[in-house]
């Protein structure tokens, strides 16, 4: 064996044949590295004027050698897959550093990532003798906070007596009995966020920290333990890896002293940037998108909702069954794509078709079901009132606290994705449907609002909306102006509504005031108090004075069109 990997452009026979010579060396185990290897890669190094480093097996034999330039290594593909938990490459790496600096991230990076036995630099002085030795080692972790990995020195050459066997087999030794006492979720997992935005766009940093408290909240939603958060405002996106590979390192190691598995990034990633990255990291990579899909996913209930969250993750994952890397199974959840062969992936991508096809016929015949449903409501020319607005902001409570229902209300996102409807009674035995509806929230996937498109039909009929507005969340304004334009989207901006600030008591009276000052279309309240809803229940009244004129209300309610029989009355309030 031979071979030269690295930087070989440019270097003379003689270097070449310096370089090859690493290759008649043997190390013993009990040494980091020999005098001999010491001096032939200085020697090398001095040659190429280079860094020059060599990869040792634990046998002894140099594994690979390689050339780097004045400052930089660059490793060969070695794999990035452990043998076994617990276990480390059984390679450890050894190389000059041509102006005697210490350890760098990059040596860091790949004693982590790639799990070699030790990191070990040679500093040499402007003469190009060895005046000092660094080493690392990967260490179990024992608390948050402390890196991965324990540096020794800069010592001088002769105080370099550790017992290399004895070292690497007490740690793996440490590092298998840990595995085995540690009990790992894989399931929910740690994640670290990373937002990458454009430096050029006025408040970039403001609204990174608004976006980044947002998708905290979708991960904790989809069951994620959040460890660390990163913010990079940039000029241009980087093509490959979105963010700077500088900073993707940075990202790496505090990954590896967290123990985080998972990478979730703020923006959505193409196909071949999630490859890239994950291939990078040999982390979990998953963008906005796939966090969100995966809390509908998670929280659907009914025939129609998984249907469509279905339809909405195929739809997802069909542009990246292309990608023949190990991360395929990560990205689409193994459909049509676990292993790496044309055939299998070509057969991944036509059942994936097949049943995108299937799907939306069941949901045409579904949506041709509510359509008849919705014929129905308006021969009884019942008034249909309709709760909109962002996520978390307190829909499904109002809805209970009106009705008296007990539909699932959590402080959560997404919390409701089907749609409900309650009856309420006003007094002179007038009634209305009360619908509840799917949050919105930026940047919903495009996939999942066609998928779910269809389930706001039942908005589209309604008499009145009410935008409910988290008043205590400082990102309000972003929140309305995203469901205002969703609305228009789905060509509801045409219907009459009235903006519902709700949790009031977590405001400032005085704050809380300055809200609806002055506005008709507006109202305070808090939902999980009944006796502030008088002035909602006043409004709705008036809003739907004329509705109800119109009508000789007799209602058949006989044809069991709602899921809840009981009858919410607010005669009460009135009293």
């Amino acid at each position: 064996m031979s071979t030269i990997d690295g930087n070989t452009a440019g270097l003379s026979p003689h270097s070449i044949q310096v370089l090859e010579r690493l290759y008649r060396r043997k190390v013993p185990l009990a040494q980091i590295a020999s005098p001999e290897l010491i001096k032939t890669l200085v020697d090398a190094s001095k040659e190429a004027r280079r860094q020059v480093g060599v990869l040792v097996h634990r046998s002894g034999v140099i594994d690979t050698v390689i050339v780097g330039d004045s400052s930089r290594l660059m490793l060969p593909d070695i794999g990035r897959l452990r043998a076994a938990q617990g276990r480390f490459r059984a390679l450890r790496l050894v190389h000059t550093h041509l102006y005697g600096e210490e350890l760098s991230r990059d040596d860091y990076l790949d004693l982590v990532r790639l799990r070699l036995d030790l990191v070990c630099a040679l500093m040499l002085s402007p003469e190009g003798e060895v005046r000092a030795i660094q080493y690392a080692y990967n260490t179990p972790p024992h608390k948050d906070g402390d890196p991965p990995y324990r540096a020794v020195g800069p010592i001088h050459p002769s105080q370099l007596d550790v017992n290399f066997g004895e070292l690497i087999t007490g740690l793996e030794e440490e590092f298998a009995r840990l595995s085995r006492t540690r009990s790992v979720d894989a399931k929910d997992g740690r994640a670290i966020l990373v937002h990458v935005g454009d430096r050029k766009r006025p408040g970039a940093l403001r609204e990174a920290e608004a976006r980044l408290r947002e998708l905290e909240e979708l991960a904790r939603t989809a069951g994620v333990e959040v460890m660390d958060r990163f913010v990079q405002l940039r000029e241009r996106f980087d093509p490959k890896y979105l963010l700077g590979k500088g900073k993707l390192d940075e990202i790496l190691l505090r990954a590896f002293e967290c123990e985080s598995t998972t990478l979730i990034f703020d923006q959505n990633l193409s196909p071949s940037q999630a490859s890239a990255i994950s291939q990078e990291s040999d982390l979990k990579v998953i963008d906005r998108t796939q966090l969100i899909l995966d809390i509908f996913a998670q929280r659907a209930e009914s025939v129609d909702g998984k249907l469509q969250v279905e339809l909405a993750q195929l739809k997802y994952a069909l542009p990246r069954l292309g990608q023949k890397d190990d991360s395929l199974s990560r990205l689409t959840g193994g459909i049509g794509g676990r292993g790496p062969g044309e055939t299998k992936l070509e057969i991944g991508r036509r059942r994936a078709r097949e049943r995108v096809t299937v799907l939306e016929d069941r949901l045409e015949k579904l949506q041709k079901q509510r359509r008849q449903r919705r014929a129905k409501r308006r021969r009884n020319e019942v008034p249909i009132v309709s709760i909109v607005g962002y996520t978390n902001a307190g829909k499904s409570t109002l809805l209970n606290t009106l009705t008296d229902s007990d539909v699932t209300a959590e402080n959560r996102l997404f919390a409701t994705l089907d749609t409900r409807s309650r009856r309420l009674r006003f007094p002179q035995e007038r009634e209305v449907v009360i619908t509840d509806t799917v949050g919105f929230i930026r940047d919903l996937p495009k996939d999942l609002f066609a998928a779910f498109r269809a389930t706001f039909e039942e908005t589209a009929d309604a008499d009145l909306l009410l935008h409910v507005i988290d008043a205590a969340d400082p990102d309000r304004e972003q929140q309305i102006a995203t469901t205002e334009t969703l609305l228009q989207e789905l060509d509801l901006g045409r219907l009459p509504r009235l903006l519902v600030y709700n949790k009031a008591d977590l405001l400032d009276p005085a704050d809380s005031a300055r809200l609806v000052l002055g506005r008709d279309d507006a109202v305070l309240i808090s939902a999980v108090d009944r006796e502030s809803t008088r002035a909602l229940l006043d409004r709705i009244a008036a809003e739907l004075a004329s509705r109800w004129a119109e009508s000789a209300l007799v209602p058949n309610y006989e044809e069991a069109l709602f899921a809840d029989d009981a009858v919410a009355d607010t005669t009460e309030l009135y009293e």
